[in-house]
């Protein structure tokens, strides 16, 4: 590799080193894969050829941090290349239905032919097995059968959809990103790689671990809208603000609470913080409480201490938050608000945010690196098989 391409291949970070390759697809995989380019893994990214055209455009946020190909795995001559990337890849990542890899060719078996230390993420919604393991679905539908939809939302009213955070990203991405880095920490050992089952069902169910401990205990209730952090309690929930602002508060903690009593002056006399039965007459109090000034004076008033309270933000507002700002929670790259790469490191850092490549961007150099004569690169995009 000539001295150009390795400095454009050079990653800082935590996970520098590592060499991902990337199925494109939708939903957790490409966050999970954003993640790893964030923290310093060379992730290159593998695009059908004619797939959607915002999913992997230089509009495409998730996408950034890594090198773009377009290969067409299902031609025999697309399937080779991509079985050659895997060869010199430490983890691969998925995201298609069950038995979708294996019917291209580029199953378990094919890939630990090729390379027996390959960490191999698999990502579903239903996993691989299971009744419902070869159906379609998408974040709702995964949320909705493990309990964790039905409790989202207000009381008397149907369950409200928390974006896709749950189940593409924290009951996905994030199951996926423990469970191939927990593979590769076992391959440094063993010498081998495995298959890592992901699926959003299973992530979601674990995420909801405190809930099942609070059902056990008895104190959550099935009754939406009536327990402690779902907006049952009158101290953790949103207000709106004389102007239509609204204000969130989470003054759970006795100290914490006692310290919004007294800097908003709500009357609390014979009103116990725990006392469940009142706390639908409490909550009323406290909406009042909180109509009669405005969100910015609420916020002026309460964000310096320990009254667990702050302003909801909408998109706009957040970036330009004093202590997002501070903390550099957000970047600016080429026209585009995004958030900044995290967690952070004290020594090793994060790679720089870069604008997400275009599809193709990185098709030769990529086959270059494998060994393909330009004029051979230039054969296979003229059959087709890459672009």
């Amino acid at each position: 590799m000539g001295e150009e391409a390795k400095s454009a291949n050079a990653r800082t970070g935590p996970l520098a080193g590592l060499r991902v390759l990337e199925m494109a697809g939708l939903g957790p995989v490409p966050f999970a894969a954003m993640m790893l380019a964030d923290l310093g893994a060379d992730v290159i990214r593998v695009e059908r050829p004619g797939g959607d055209p915002f999913v992997g455009s230089r509009k495409d946020i998730v996408t950034r941090g890594r090198r773009n190909v377009i290969i067409d795995g299902r031609d025999p001559a697309g399937r080779d290349l991509v079985l050659a990337l895997i060869a010199s890849r430490d983890v691969l990542l998925e995201g298609y239905r069950p038995g979708v890899m294996e019917k291209l060719g580029l199953g378990p078996e094919e890939c630990e032919a090729v390379n027996p230390r390959l960490v191999y993420g698999r990502m579903t919604g239903w996993g691989q097995n299971g009744p419902l393991a070869h159906t379609a679905g998408h974040d709702i539908t995964y949320i909705a059968r493990t309990g964790a939809l039905w409790a989202t939302g207000r009381a008397g009213e149907a369950p409200s959809p928390p974006l896709n955070l749950v189940g593409d990203y924290g009951g996905g991405a994030m199951l996926l990103l423990v469970g191939v880095l927990g593979a590769l920490f076992e391959s440094s050992t063993s010498g081998r790689g495995q298959v890592v089952d992901a699926a959003m069902v299973d992530g979601t169910a674990l995420l909801t671990t405190l809930i099942w401990s609070m059902r056990a205990a008895g104190t959550w209730r099935d009754a939406r809208g009536s327990n402690l952090l779902d907006g049952g309690a009158p101290f953790y929930d949103v207000y709106t603000c004389k102007d239509g602002g609204h204000i969130a508060i989470g003054a759970i903690e006795p100290q914490f609470y006692a310290e919004l009593v007294r800097r908003t002056g709500y009357d609390a006399e014979g009103r116990g913080q725990w006392d469940v039965h009142s706390w639908p007459q409490q909550k009323a109090a406290w909406a009042d409480l909180f109509a009669r000034r405005t969100r910015a004076e609420w916020t002026a008033l309460l964000e310096d201490g320990d009254a667990c309270a702050a302003p909801v933000l909408s998109w706009h507002e957040a970036p330009e938050d004093e202590h997002l700002w501070a903390r550099g929670t957000f970047v600016h790259v080429d026209g585009m608000i995004q958030p900044a790469p995290a967690p952070r490191f004290g020594r090793s850092g994060t790679s720089p945010v870069t604008a997400p490549p275009a599809p193709g961007e990185h098709t030769d150099q990529v086959l270059v690196e494998l060994g393909f004569s330009p004029e051979h690169v230039d054969d296979l995009r003229r059959s087709g098989v890459v672009a």
